[in-house]
């Protein structure tokens, strides 16, 4: 099949004004923060500097926290649900107008391709928004008591990958409960967290119902430690997850963990395998791997390995890497320097262990941070590769024989997140979803995502549930 060539299709940048320098948003104003520190935020795709953001300290957690109890006990608190909808409502709005601004902002700060920040992230942001102000004055009806009360103040932590949605998950919940938010956006992606502020002022959100304070880990860990915060939401790794864990350990606080992933993505030997290709690709190569569902073990029938195999990398051969910002691009920039070097070792690891590795032939700029998209094959459950989260676009290939040994295959991880399967067989998906260990399971699709419906894991994934009715259960006393 002949491959079509594209012309570049850049977004434009002119959409987005971007100021020099942030300082931290408490109590509805920006204001600089008191220790005087700051950060770089760098567009991964050719390491410029977006602009300086302010580094919060101690003080600055805990005027962010204060201000945060004020307004609830004063403000949001009180209010009834049918009142704090009309704010959530006007946050939706002024999003979904605002989505395209969002989009590249995004892109710039994370490295995604705008495709996916315009056609995927936006929309569920604004879905979440929607979907929870629906929620605010029926919370009594929502199967968690008569007369739910919020929590108070939520201290909350996102990662990198989804800085937006991240946010949207963990905000849309907590105020429509009636708590108040401080929020810490990951220190390489604080530029939409800090245009959702201006929104925020722009919803005219009473002052200090939502703070977002910048800053590196010791930040998020002065936010978690905060005593007078009640609620502890967090999005990231499972090494920094066991640190909250032990760190809330022994208080009042009500904590929800959402953490790394090894999922398996099985394809049996009645799957349509175009359909799965797709699906793989999607499930690994989406937002450059940066997922913590991501499909990054593909579990494969003996019988269709090499069919399915070679269907996969001529698929792959298709995928344009480069500019964010060009509406063609299938595969951007890793988000930082840091993500980049661990991506390269594991996949060095993974070379020396044995396993045997191939990508598409594909130009990457000389620029920034970029890895091609990678699978291994020859790949054992002993290797690094397949057990632990390497969070870029590298797929370890495994195979089976019988369902047995592919649920056998799939459970033998320390996470338990998510999981696909791909199959034309109703029953089979119903009676391998019912073995495997994970929160969520697709069958024949994957990545898929809506408001309504609850996400998160056990074991090393964490635990609570963000999304749906179940989400409103952390938030709620």
């Amino acid at each position: 099949m002949p491959r079509f060539e594209y012309a570049p299709a850049p977004e434009s940048r002119a959409i987005v004004d971007i100021a020099p320098s942030y300082g931290l948003f408490i109590g509805g104003e920006s204001v600089p923060p008191v220790d005087g520190g700051v950060l770089k935020s760098v567009n991964p795709a050719s390491e410029e500097v977006l602009a300086e953001v302010g580094q919060a300290g101690p003080a600055d957690v805990d005027r962010a926290v204060r201000a945060a109890r004020t307004a609830y006990r004063e403000v949001w608190g009180p209010m009834p649900g049918r009142e704090r909808a009309k704010f959530l409502f006007r946050i939706a709005r002024i999003i979904a107008e605002r989505s395209r601004e969002l989009a590249v902002l995004e892109s710039l700060d994370n490295g995604k391709p705008i495709r996916e920040s315009r056609d995927t992230d936006l929309p569920l942001v604004a879905a979440h928004f929607f979907y929870y102000a629906g929620w605010a004055d029926k919370l009594g009806y929502a199967g968690f008591g008569p007369d739910p009360r919020p929590l108070g103040v939520a201290g909350q932590v996102i990662p990198w990958n989804f800085p937006l949605l991240m946010l949207a998950w963990k905000v849309a919940p907590a105020l429509a409960c009636g708590n108040t938010v401080v929020l810490k956006p990951a220190e390489t992606t604080p530029l939409s967290a800090l245009r959702f502020a201006e929104i925020c002022q722009q919803a005219d959100l009473p002052p200090g119902v939502v703070n977002i304070i910048t800053g590196a880990g010791a930040t998020g860990a002065a936010l978690v430690e905060h005593p007078d915060v009640d609620k502890v939401a967090f999005t990231g790794s499972t090494a920094v997850g066991r640190s909250i864990a032990r760190a809330v350990a022994g208080t009042r606080k009500r904590t929800t963990l959402e953490l790394g992933g090894k999922a398996a993505n099985i394809v049996f030997e009645d799957a349509p395998l175009d359909q799965a290709v797709e699906g793989i690709v999607n499930g690994i190569f989406f937002n450059q791997g940066h997922v913590c569902c991501a499909g990054s073990r593909l579990l494969v029938q003996e019988s269709v390995y090499d069919e399915l195999l070679a269907a996969l990398k001529r698929r792959m051969a298709t995928l344009r890497v480069g500019d964010p910002l060009d509406k063609n691009t299938d595969i951007g920039a890793i988000n930082s320097s840091a993500q980049l070097e661990r991506i390269r070792t594991l996949s060095e690891i993974g070379r020396q262990e044995g396993a045997l590795p191939w990508s598409p032939p594909c130009q990457l700029p000389d620029r920034g941070f970029w890895f091609a998209p990678t699978i291994f094959t020859g790949v054992s459950q002993a290797h690094r590769i397949a057990r632990e989260e390497i969070f870029g676009p590298v797929l370890s290939v495994l195979t089976f024989r019988t369902p047995a040994e592919a649920v056998a295959k799939a459970n033998n991880t320390p996470y338990g997140l998510s999981a696909g399967i791909w199959t034309e067989k109703g029953s089979r998906v119903l009676a391998i979803a019912d073995q495997l260990k994970a929160g969520v399971v697709w069958a024949n699709t994957f990545n898929r995502f809506d408001p309504t419906s609850p996400f998160g894991g056990y074991r090393e994934s964490g635990y609570g549930r963000e999304g749906g009715r179940h989400g409103l259960e952390a938030y709620l006393a």
